[in-house]
C-alpha cells in the first residue's frame, strides 16, 4: 500500500489528510478527494468514470463498487496482489485526472503547468 500512497503524493498538488480517523488516509487535490486508503481493508477507493468502473469490476475480482462511497462513481480496489502495480497506478491517475478536470480552469492550468 505504501508504494501507492507515495505514487499519489507525487502527483502535482496532491496531499494527504485523515478526516475519518487514523486508519483512513485520504488523498486530495485542491480540497477534493481522489483516493482513500483503508488499512483495515487493505484497499484504495478511487473515483472512476461510471462506464469504466463497471468494466473494471467485470474484469477484476479485486475491483468492487466503492465501499461506503457513491457506487456509480467510485471503485474500491483490494490490494491483494492480484492486480499488477501498473494497473493500480493507471486507476489512480484516472481518478486524479477526473478530479482535476472538475476544478476551475485557472486551477487546472496551474496543475498541468500550462
Amino acid at each position: 500500500m505504501k508504494q501507492y500512497i507515495n505514487f499519489c503524493l507525487e502527483m502535482k498538488g496532491a496531499y494527504d489528510e485523515y478526516p475519518f480517523g487514523p486508519e483512513a488516509q485520504v488523498m486530495k487535490v485542491e480540497g477534493k478527494m481522489f483516493a482513500l486508503f483503508s488499512d483495515e481493508r487493505n484497499s484504495i477507493s478511487l473515483k472512476c468514470d461510471p462506464v469504466i468502473a463497471e468494466n473494471l469490476r467485470e474484469q477484476h475480482a479485486a475491483v468492487i463498487p466503492g465501499y461506503h462511497m457513491n457506487k456509480k462513481h467510485w471503485n474500491t480496489v483490494l490490494l491483494d496482489g492480484s492486480l499488477e502495480p501498473e494497473e493500480v497506478e493507471s486507476m489512480i491517475i484516472h481518478s486524479y485526472e477526473l478530479v482535476v478536470k472538475s476544478l476551475p480552469k485557472a486551477i487546472r492550468e496551474s496543475l498541468s503547468g500550462n
